[in-house]
């Protein structure tokens, strides 16, 4: 269903834009190109893509610290593009919020490839179902999270107890379903300051999320580790 879906690219090799322009358009998608940070918040205030492609090695503010500031103002999923494909340059990218990463030279198939599979992860949210009080909740798995009364239920109906800070965290898995987030986006989203190697309150939380979610909390099989990168919650036919 790519048929109208929006791509901003951000890069300031013309040649690129202009092969991504054409590739991707090619395929059913709109896209969009801007050279710089400038033209990037221009394009946003104009409106929202469905996905950005995001160059690493821009001139002035670079694409790190622009990836970092769209995980804090907007819930878009980023691709990052870099000529520097080193393992750890592809953490840094991910640890900042980017959803993919790609090295350059690339293979215009396999970044087609990867853009479907980000849009998709962005397209396959929990079962969304609304209670006899008119209150949203998500289906996850044998467990039903409701979101107005800030409460998770088994698929008896019992409660399972949740802190404050279990359900929020919980709440922010739910509704990104499928998809990477790394520990600095999910301090983010649930207590508005950034994580720093030192901090392991999300790792602790998770830990305890999966004692009373998990059939065993050794074999994760709804909040998955990604080594490196961060944590996914697992919706779907592959849970």
């Amino acid at each position: 269903m790519q048929e109208g879906r929006q791509i901003l690219v951000v890069d300031d090799d013309g040649e690129v834009r202009r092969l991504l322009e054409d590739y991707l358009g090619g395929h059913g998608y709109q896209v969009h190109t801007c050279a710089d940070s400038t033209g990037m918040r221009q394009a946003l205030q104009a409106g929202l893509p469905d996905l950005v492609l995001l160059d690493v090695g821009l001139p002035g503010e670079d694409g790190l610290s622009l990836a970092r500031f769209l995980r804090e103002h907007h819930d878009l999923p980023v691709i990052m593009i870099s000529g520097a494909g080193s393992a750890l340059d592809r953490i840094i990218g991910l640890e900042v919020g980017a959803d993919d990463y790609l090295g350059k030279p690339f293979d215009p198939r396999e970044l087609l490839a990867r853009v479907k599979t980000v849009l998709r992860r962005y397209q396959r949210p929990g079962a969304r179902e609304v209670d006899a009080e008119g209150g949203e909740s998500i289906r996850l798995g044998r467990y039903r999270l409701e979101l107005q009364r800030r409460q998770l239920y088994d698929e008896q109906g019992h409660e399972v107890e949740l802190t404050a800070m279990e359900f929020d965290l919980l709440q922010a898995f739910a509704q990104r379903p499928n998809r990477p987030l790394s520990r600095d986006q999910l301090l983010n989203l649930t207590q508005n300051r950034d994580w720093n190697p030192y901090d392991r309150s999300i790792d602790i939380r998770i830990a305890r999320l999966r004692r009373k979610l998990e059939d065993d909390p050794e074999k994760p099989q709804i909040i998955r580790t990604l080594r490196g990168v961060g944590y996914m919650l697992v919706v779907g036919p592959s849970h």
